[in-house]
């Protein structure tokens, strides 16, 4: 399968690192507005996961890695660009520019064949959860939302526990801060996310709910918010449940160290150590659930679940991939 990425950002790069050297998974070009040279640097050192190990040679508007040439282009229009010269079978759209249908058509206009989002996207693409939905006839579409990575940790958790029953559920997302946030403080249409990200606690609007009421048959039960806190990678799910029917903390490990060993395998982890955050960095599951954290009061569950938002998320990514090959 031959790759596009447009878009260079944290995503961006995190994918071309990972797919540099897989045998079925072939970046053929990347088109990001930076300059070359800062791209290139940019990809063999990372302020989080550390220097690249891989050699990335650059020749003007050409990267060469493991031997392979992959074409850099700096494209505002992606109508601009030919990717049926490239070969490119699926583009991986990484900017957040073309996120409706209506401009991720276009880069089926340019020629490839398919296109998956790196976020959730207008409500005429198809969301679909990888692990939870993704055998869906949907997920053969040409344009797939894979749902971002509070969603693809959030689905899995609601879905479980609705096996037994939910009344309501309150998700607040504790995740370190982003590129959509001011380093100072700075003008922003969201007040909040305007504050400088390293030095507050930050809530921040998020439109998680709205996603997973398009997933689950949970309408009008849900509310979520995000908590930015400082810190550069990690995330927490702080969740609290409302069940329909008693329940204790043995039964609720139990369905989920259950489903974490048999069908959630891969995607959803369950550990009773006693995680950080900085813990979960590089971690491949889209959801660890912390055993140790849950609690029960009556009715009421207390739920606790890690995620690496960039590398778990890219995960799921590249498991589409794999899924779209077979």
């Amino acid at each position: 399968m031959r790759i596009a990425i447009n878009g260079m950002g944290r995503i961006g790069r995190m994918l071309f690192r990972r797919l540099a050297n897989d045998p079925q998974l072939e970046v053929v070009a990347v088109n990001d507005l930076m300059d070359a040279a800062n791209l290139a640097y940019l990809l063999k050192y990372d302020s989080l996961y550390g220097a690249w190990q891989q050699e990335l040679l650059q020749d003007n508007n050409t990267f060469t890695v493991a031997g392979k040439d992959i074409a850099v282009l700096q494209e505002a229009d992606v109508s601009n660009i030919n990717w049926k010269q490239y070969g490119v079978d699926v583009v991986l759209e990484c900017s957040g520019a073309y996120s409706s249908k209506t401009k991720a058509t276009q880069h089926l206009a340019a020629g490839a064949k398919r296109v998956l989002l790196s976020t959730t996207g207008s409500t005429d693409i198809p969301l679909l959860i990888y692990g939870h939905n993704h055998t869906n006839p949907a997920g053969k579409d040409e344009i797939v939302s894979p749902g971002g990575c509070m969603t693809n940790c959030s689905t899995h958790i609601l879905y479980l526990l609705n096996s037994i029953g939910i009344e309501s559920a309150q998700l607040n997302i504790l995740h370190s801060y982003t590129s959509r946030q001011e380093l100072v403080d700075a003008a922003h249409k969201q007040y909040r996310r305007g504050r400088a990200a390293a030095e507050s606690i930050i809530p921040v609007e998020i439109d998680l709910a709205q996603s997973l009421e398009r997933l689950l048959p949970l309408q009008g039960k849900i509310a979520t918010v995000s908590v930015r806190i400082p810190v550069t990678n990690g995330a927490m799910a702080d969740v609290t449940v409302q069940m329909k029917e008693d329940i204790t903390k043995e039964q609720i490990n139990a369905l989920f160290k259950k489903a974490a060993d048999n069908e959630y395998k891969g995607i959803l982890q369950y550990t009773e150590d006693p995680l950080v955050s900085a813990d979960i960095r590089g971690n491949t599951h889209s959801c660890i659930i912390d055993g140790e954290l849950t609690s029960v009061v009556g009715r009421q569950l207390k739920l606790i679940a890690w995620f690496d938002n960039e590398y778990g998320y890219t995960s799921r990514m590249i498991d589409w991939l794999r899924y779209w090959i077979n």
